[in-house]
């Protein structure tokens, strides 16, 4: 048994009668206490003494909107198909926004957390104004997998659209660090946003969008196929482009560009889904989805191909197209067997062979 002496004890008198309790542990309680006080005093001393310029702030945020490698950063401005799109600055824009405007204090202690679930409250303070906005994060400690864990274990099970079981297994580390820093980014952009001024964020929109529209304008061409590049790696196939479009790719606009480089940054910034967009488009349009859905091509023969066979060679041959523009504009009249598909894209090989 550990004797503990007379004096390493603190008896507190309350109204239920006496706490006892170890002075250590108060002494410990009351200096981190203390630290955490003369954190929050200094931050508030710090905002005081050096005040923000708010032309300044303008000035330097505005300055971040010029550089192209910003404006066509997917972080920094999106377009969700809602309506007829709804405009959006993200974590990015958000986060160079803050560190120029300076005195700004973000934090995101875990107030809760068990087995299954943590709860982080985001807090987004101005030190100047002392104003602060909150907002509290649910992360789930679990993910969707198509097989049990190793052991056989899950939690739950469902079936999916294609009738196929969906397992409810524990995240992994890096599965709970990915969701994690997902749902904290989208809520300190939500927060922070509140401490930017309207103005400010409406200047920020129309500079980006002209930068980007300058640098569709200057190449299109390199701008169309780096877009058509960054929706393939998120899965959106350039038919799909074009049937978004209502046109070939080759004759995007400026305008259009811009606007489809918004629809990627939702969908990679996970705002939304092609789907989505596509309903939104079908909705637009005064036509549902499952009409859209019902649309059906007609089917390229063998006699018709053989007939325009030459002419859509000579677009390849000339340089007009590329194989794979060629086989999505088609592709918006009739569609193609796999084996057309396989002979057009044999003659981009043959001009490179010729070359």
């Amino acid at each position: 048994m550990t004797d503990v002496s007379s004096n390493a004890l603190a008896v507190r008198q309350e109204f239920g009668g006496t706490n006892t309790t170890l002075a250590i542990q108060e002494t410990a309680t009351a200096a981190v206490a203390a630290q955490a006080k003369a954190m929050v005093e200094a931050r508030y001393i710090m905002a005081l003494q050096r005040p923000r310029n708010w032309d300044q702030v303008r000035q330097d945020i505005l300055k971040e909107c010029r550089r192209p490698s910003f404006a066509n950063n997917p972080s920094a401005y999106y377009r969700k198909p809602v309506g007829k799109g709804i405009e959006g600055l993200g974590i990015r824009f958000t986060e160079v926004s803050i560190r120029h405007m300076r005195n700004i204090l973000v934090e995101q202690p875990t107030i809760y957390e068990d087995q299954i679930k943590e709860i982080i409250r985001v807090r987004v303070t101005d030190l100047e104004s002392n104003t602060t906005y909150e907002l509290d994060v649910k992360v789930s400690k679990t993910v969707e997998r198509s097989k049990p864990m190793d052991d056989g274990t899950y939690i739950s099970m469902r079936m999916n659209s294609y009738n196929k079981p969906v397992y409810t297994v524990l995240a992994t580390d890096d599965d709970l660090l990915n969701k994690r820093g997902a749902l904290i980014s989208k809520a300190v952009r939500t927060l922070g946003l509140r401490m930017i001024p309207g103005d400010i964020q409406d200047e920020a929109i129309e500079l980006i969008k002209k930068v980007r529209e300058d640098d569709a304008a200057r190449d299109p061409d390199a701008k169309r196929k780096r877009i058509v590049d960054e929706f393939g790696r998120i899965g959106v196939k350039a038919v799909d482009l074009v049937a978004y479009l209502g046109h070939d790719l080759d004759s995007c606009s400026p305008a259009e560009l811009v606007d489809l480089t918004g629809l990627w940054a939702a969908i990679s910034e996970g705002e939304t889904t092609w789907k989505a967009v596509m309903e939104n488009k079908a909705e637009q349009s005064g036509t549902s989805s499952a009409d859209a859905g019902k649309k059906q091509l007609p089917t390229c023969t063998a006699e018709d191909f053989e007939k325009k066979k030459a002419g859509w060679k000579g677009i390849v041959e000339s340089g007009k197209k590329s194989v794979n523009d060629l086989i999505a504009f088609i592709q918006t009249k009739e569609l193609l067997s796999d084996e057309q598909k396989m002979e057009i894209a044999s003659w981009a090989t043959a001009e490179e062979g010729k070359q």
